[in-house]
């Protein structure tokens, strides 16, 4: 099951930049039009992008979501999930790190409440974290990836990792707020836990955005956890993303039974493409209600900006907790972009090996691509950018190769 070009692709593994005509002729699609008609005419070029993927086994489907002024333009689907099993706009995928600026906007809520300031310590919400150097770290340290915490030996247990954590001392040589370097995970344990610790309610950080941030926003099959009932009830709902840069394929942890009940604030996030859309769409319309127009624009923009990243190896600028777009340092590798034609105002977040959510206010486009392959950060990057690249050129805001 899937959709299949009949494009010759390069013998390359996703060339870059991808070769794709100017004029696709309606024939290339003829024996996939009755699965997505609407993708294959709106979108050849990306859907191309796609297909050279999974010819050559980085994945073996791909879910896309495309909006614009908030009307949808494609709510797509391509390929298997697994075996005999189409992918489809219904199922659920990890977004893995793409689901950070969810967690940075629950800390954004409770500052616009004036529950906390940016500037505070860790340590005022944390006390025991105020050890090992790590006394002046702040909350917008933490969301701009400038704290210094980098590392921790990961487990499943929540309250080990928040210990772990507290324990570790801060990176030699660093100055938190200076230098920078991408925190996969231990920042976001730490914001999850300040979030948790400041609710009245006492909540779960997970009953905490199911409420306060997934149910109102229409996300009802997201999640950072679930039960294993609920993943079971799931079914081939369920799209797991494998890591094809093994010979096996095996799921990525999250994706197993098993995996699936723990909750990681920077990296366990996953739903429906198009759910994850709506999150853009929200900060795209100033907020539209959830938050303020003023916390919209101020976690959007930079707060990090021409500092080089000791985990990317790059140039990035960041928001509270999104990427900004930083392709005016002209870095041709830079990784987890969003596409040489976003503009420079694009706001978003990527996944492991796997996807990107983004916001171009631009061009008033919400974009989610999500592959079901982890191929290996080389492989990943290609891959994604001839997507991003042709999905402008088939939304006419770039020029057509």
């Amino acid at each position: 099951m899937g959709l299949f070009l009949n494009h010759k692709l390069s013998p390359s593994l996703i060339p870059e930049p991808i070769s794709i005509p100017r004029h696709i002729p309606q024939s290339t699609f003829s024996h996939i039009i009755s699965s997505v008609p609407e993708f294959a005419f709106d979108f050849p070029r990306t859907l191309a992008a796609i297909e050279a993927g999974r010819t050559h086994g980085l994945h073996t489907g791909a879910q896309i979501y495309v909006s614009r002024s908030g009307a949808t333009l494609t709510n797509a689907a391509i390929g298997e999930s697994r075996p005999g099993v189409p992918i489809t706009p219904n199922s659920i995928l990890m977004w893995f790190s793409a689901g950070k600026p969810v967690t940075a906007l629950a800390i954004a809520r409770l500052w616009q409440a004036g529950r906390l300031r940016l500037d505070d310590p860790v340590a005022q919400f944390i006390p025991e974290f105020a050890q090992r150097g790590k006394e002046k770290i702040t909350l917008r340290h933490l969301l701009t990836h400038t704290a210094g915490v980098r590392w921790a030996e990961w487990t499943q247990s929540w309250e080990e990792m928040i210990t772990r954590i507290c324990k570790a001392p801060i990176e030699p040589r660093w100055i938190p707020g200076q230098t920078a370097g991408y925190h996969a995970f231990t920042s976001w344990y730490l914001l999850a836990e300040i979030i948790r610790r400041l609710d009245e309610r006492k909540r779960s950080f997970d009953q905490i955005i199911e409420e306060e941030i997934f149910s109102p926003l229409h996300m009802a099959d997201c999640c950072f956890a679930m039960t294993t009932e609920q993943y079971r009830n799931y079914g081939h709902r369920i799209a797991p993303i494998a890591l094809t840069h093994q010979s096996k394929g095996h799921p990525a942890y999250f994706d197993t039974e098993a995996g699936c009940t723990v909750s990681s604030p920077g990296g366990s996030a996953r739903g429906p493409a198009r759910e994850l859309g709506r999150f853009y769409e929200m900060l795209l319309t100033s907020g539209n209600h959830f938050i303020t127009p003023q916390t919209a624009e101020a976690i959007t923009a930079r707060h990090r900006a021409g500092i080089f990243d000791l985990t990317f190896k790059h140039i990035i600028d960041w928001g509270l907790g999104f990427i900004v777009n930083s392709a005016q340092y002209n870095q041709p590798t830079l990784p987890y972009s969003f596409g040489p034609h976003a503009s420079l105002r694009t706001f978003g977040h990527g996944g492991n090996q796997s996807s990107v959510a983004f916001a171009d206010p631009e061009y008033a486009l919400a974009v989610v691509i999500i592959f079901n392959g982890m191929p290996g950060e080389e492989a990943h990057q290609r891959r994604m950018r001839a997507a991003l690249t042709a999905l402008y050129e088939d939304l006419d805001i770039a020029p057509k190769t």
